[in-house]
């Protein structure tokens, strides 16, 4: 994952995140891949609170997800979470993410967003926001 779209957001592991070993509990990769999608979003200029207060308030939804786990994180580790969008296009973001630890692979997510209106209807992502991830701004 080499791209100048490629973000960064580095996490440190409590032991919230853990299960009784230590070991990073699997679930709460989801909520890493989550906030490393947020800022991403954030980093484009397009924030959840925005969407949410335009004329025809929208959000998105996790649509498809495939996850593998490659190494185990554990308790005090400083993970990167690495976000790029790799498909901006009607409804749709697909979004790659990976976790490392320092050279280590730790997890890595295929994911496919749509955006929504509050009433569960996909619709195309505006124009204004669409640009922002061409343009980089």
């Amino acid at each position: 994952m080499n791209d100048q779209h490629l973000l960064s957001l580095p996490i440190r592991i409590y032991y919230e995140d853990t299960d009784f070993s230590g070991v990073v509990y699997h679930a709460s990769y989801l909520k890493f891949f989550e906030r490393g999608r947020t800022e991403s979003l954030r980093h484009f200029g397009v924030t959840h609170t925005e969407l949410l207060a335009r004329d025809e308030p929208l959000a998105f939804a996790i649509r498809k997800m495939t996850t593998e786990w490659i190494s185990p994180a554990r308790i005090d580790d400083l993970i990167d979470v690495r976000t790029r969008f790799a498909a901006v296009k009607g409804a749709r973001m697909l979004i790659d993410q990976e976790i490392w630890r320092e050279e280590i692979l730790i997890a890595r997510a295929e994911v496919e967003a749509v955006c929504m209106s509050l009433a569960g209807r996909a619709r195309r992502l505006p124009v204004d926001v669409t640009a922002k991830f061409l343009t980089g701004d």
